[in-house]
Protein backbone atom coordinates (compact mmCIF):
# COMPACT_ATOMS: atom_id res chain seq x y z
CA UNK A 1 0.00 0.00 0.00
CA UNK A 2 0.87 3.31 -0.54
CA UNK A 3 -0.33 6.91 -0.87
CA UNK A 4 -3.89 7.33 -0.71
CA UNK A 5 -3.77 3.69 1.32
CA UNK A 6 -4.29 1.99 -2.43
CA UNK A 7 -3.47 -0.85 -3.77
CA UNK A 8 -3.80 -2.29 -7.23
CA UNK A 9 -7.19 -4.08 -6.38
CA UNK A 10 -8.43 -1.09 -4.95
CA UNK A 11 -7.05 1.10 -7.65
CA UNK A 12 -9.44 -1.65 -9.87
CA UNK A 13 -12.25 -0.71 -7.66
CA UNK A 14 -12.07 2.88 -8.40
CA UNK A 15 -12.12 2.72 -12.12
CA UNK A 16 -15.02 0.64 -11.20
CA UNK A 17 -16.71 3.68 -9.51
CA UNK A 18 -16.58 1.59 -5.95
CA UNK A 19 -14.98 3.45 -3.08
CA UNK A 20 -12.83 1.98 -0.52
CA UNK A 21 -13.64 1.69 2.80
CA UNK A 22 -11.10 1.70 5.25
CA UNK A 23 -10.88 0.85 9.32
CA UNK A 24 -8.79 2.64 11.14
CA UNK A 25 -4.87 1.16 11.39
CA UNK A 26 -4.60 -0.78 14.54
CA UNK A 27 -8.45 -0.99 15.26
CA UNK A 28 -9.35 -4.25 14.34
CA UNK A 29 -12.46 -4.22 17.18
CA UNK A 30 -13.86 -1.90 13.96
CA UNK A 31 -13.90 -4.56 11.77
CA UNK A 32 -14.56 -7.50 14.36
CA UNK A 33 -16.58 -9.76 12.10
CA UNK A 34 -14.23 -10.10 9.45
CA UNK A 35 -11.40 -10.29 11.91
CA UNK A 36 -13.25 -13.32 13.43
CA UNK A 37 -13.87 -15.11 9.93
CA UNK A 38 -10.04 -14.31 9.50
CA UNK A 39 -9.32 -16.40 12.76
CA UNK A 40 -11.74 -19.25 11.77
CA UNK A 41 -10.41 -19.51 8.23
CA UNK A 42 -6.94 -20.22 10.13
CA UNK A 43 -8.03 -22.21 12.37
CA UNK A 44 -10.02 -24.84 10.14
CA UNK A 45 -7.75 -24.59 7.20
CA UNK A 46 -3.76 -24.06 7.89
CA UNK A 47 -3.19 -25.66 11.13
CA UNK A 48 -1.74 -27.85 10.43
CA UNK A 49 -0.93 -26.94 6.49
CA UNK A 50 -1.72 -29.27 3.89
CA UNK A 51 0.35 -32.19 2.72
CA UNK A 52 0.33 -30.50 -0.72
CA UNK A 53 -1.35 -27.25 -2.54
CA UNK A 54 -4.28 -29.05 -4.05
CA UNK A 55 -5.04 -30.34 -0.46
CA UNK A 56 -4.89 -27.41 0.80
CA UNK A 57 -6.96 -25.70 -2.22
CA UNK A 58 -9.60 -28.92 -0.99
CA UNK A 59 -9.33 -27.57 2.22
CA UNK A 60 -10.14 -23.72 1.51
CA UNK A 61 -12.81 -24.57 -0.94
CA UNK A 62 -14.50 -27.12 1.73
CA UNK A 63 -14.26 -24.59 4.65
CA UNK A 64 -16.26 -21.72 2.35
CA UNK A 65 -19.01 -24.02 1.51
CA UNK A 66 -19.59 -24.48 5.49
CA UNK A 67 -18.81 -21.35 6.34
CA UNK A 68 -21.42 -19.92 4.21
CA UNK A 69 -24.13 -22.48 3.45
CA UNK A 70 -23.61 -24.53 6.44
CA UNK A 71 -23.13 -22.57 9.30
CA UNK A 72 -25.61 -20.26 11.44
CA UNK A 73 -24.15 -17.61 12.12
CA UNK A 74 -24.95 -15.58 15.10
CA UNK A 75 -24.73 -11.69 13.87
CA UNK A 76 -27.17 -12.81 10.99
CA UNK A 77 -30.00 -14.62 13.36
CA UNK A 78 -28.25 -17.93 13.54
CA UNK A 79 -28.66 -17.69 10.06
CA UNK A 80 -26.44 -18.64 7.05
CA UNK A 81 -24.81 -15.90 4.98
CA UNK A 82 -26.04 -17.57 1.60
CA UNK A 83 -29.40 -17.49 2.93
CA UNK A 84 -29.10 -13.46 2.30
CA UNK A 85 -26.52 -13.50 -0.38
CA UNK A 86 -27.88 -11.51 -3.35
CA UNK A 87 -26.38 -10.94 -6.55
CA UNK A 88 -25.14 -7.48 -7.32
CA UNK A 89 -28.01 -5.62 -10.05
CA UNK A 90 -24.82 -3.37 -10.65
CA UNK A 91 -23.75 -4.44 -14.19
CA UNK A 92 -20.05 -5.51 -15.13
CA UNK A 93 -18.69 -3.08 -17.76
CA UNK A 94 -17.05 -4.98 -20.92
CA UNK A 95 -14.37 -2.33 -20.53
CA UNK A 96 -13.59 -0.85 -17.79
CA UNK A 97 -13.75 3.15 -18.12
CA UNK A 98 -11.11 5.57 -18.89
CA UNK A 99 -10.55 7.73 -16.17
CA UNK A 100 -11.46 11.79 -17.02
CA UNK A 101 -11.01 14.70 -15.47
CA UNK A 102 -12.12 18.60 -15.44
CA UNK A 103 -10.69 21.13 -17.43
CA UNK A 104 -9.85 22.84 -14.05
CA UNK A 105 -7.15 20.46 -13.20
CA UNK A 106 -3.74 19.39 -14.43
CA UNK A 107 -3.38 15.33 -15.36
CA UNK A 108 -0.35 14.03 -15.03
CA UNK A 109 0.47 10.11 -15.84
CA UNK A 110 2.19 8.01 -13.76
CA UNK A 111 5.29 6.47 -14.94
CA UNK A 112 5.51 2.27 -14.32
CA UNK A 113 7.81 3.45 -11.48
CA UNK A 114 5.08 5.03 -9.41
CA UNK A 115 6.85 8.46 -10.19
CA UNK A 116 4.68 11.94 -12.42
CA UNK A 117 7.01 14.90 -13.27
CA UNK A 118 5.98 18.04 -11.63
CA UNK A 119 7.48 21.60 -12.34
CA UNK A 120 10.90 19.47 -13.87
CA UNK A 121 10.86 16.88 -10.81
CA UNK A 122 10.05 13.64 -10.47
CA UNK A 123 7.50 12.86 -7.37
CA UNK A 124 6.38 9.50 -6.00
CA UNK A 125 2.78 9.27 -6.09
CA UNK A 126 2.31 5.23 -5.80
CA UNK A 127 3.52 1.93 -8.31
CA UNK A 128 0.06 1.01 -7.94
CA UNK A 129 -1.00 3.92 -10.24
CA UNK A 130 1.22 3.24 -13.11
CA UNK A 131 -0.23 3.89 -16.75
CA UNK A 132 -3.08 6.04 -14.90
CA UNK A 133 -3.90 9.12 -15.23
CA UNK A 134 -3.85 11.62 -12.18
CA UNK A 135 -5.07 15.27 -11.37
CA UNK A 136 -3.96 17.92 -9.28
CA UNK A 137 -5.79 20.46 -8.52
CA UNK A 138 -4.51 23.87 -6.75
CA UNK A 139 -5.84 24.54 -2.78
CA UNK A 140 -3.37 27.42 -2.17
CA UNK A 141 -0.33 29.23 -3.74
CA UNK A 142 2.15 25.97 -3.52
CA UNK A 143 -0.50 23.28 -2.14
CA UNK A 144 -2.30 20.93 -5.02
CA UNK A 145 -5.01 18.36 -4.24
CA UNK A 146 -3.85 15.13 -5.67
CA UNK A 147 -6.29 12.94 -6.98
CA UNK A 148 -7.23 9.37 -8.80
CA UNK A 149 -10.99 9.55 -10.62
CA UNK A 150 -13.22 10.72 -7.17
CA UNK A 151 -10.71 9.43 -4.44
CA UNK A 152 -8.12 11.80 -2.68
CA UNK A 153 -4.53 10.52 -2.64
CA UNK A 154 -3.18 13.65 -0.80
CA UNK A 155 -1.50 17.02 -0.94
CA UNK A 156 1.53 17.73 -3.25
CA UNK A 157 3.50 20.98 -1.00
CA UNK A 158 5.92 22.36 -3.41
CA UNK A 159 7.80 24.21 -0.59
CA UNK A 160 8.96 20.84 0.92
CA UNK A 161 11.55 19.27 -0.62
Amino acid sequence: MGLGGLSKLSVWFLKLGIRPERIEPGHPEQNGRHERMHRTLKESTVNPPRRDIEEQQETFEAFQYEYNFEHPHEALGQKTPASFYLPSLRPYPVEIPKIEYAHNVVVRQVRHNGEIKWKGNLIYILEALAGEPVALKQKRKHLWEIRFSFYPLGVLNELVG
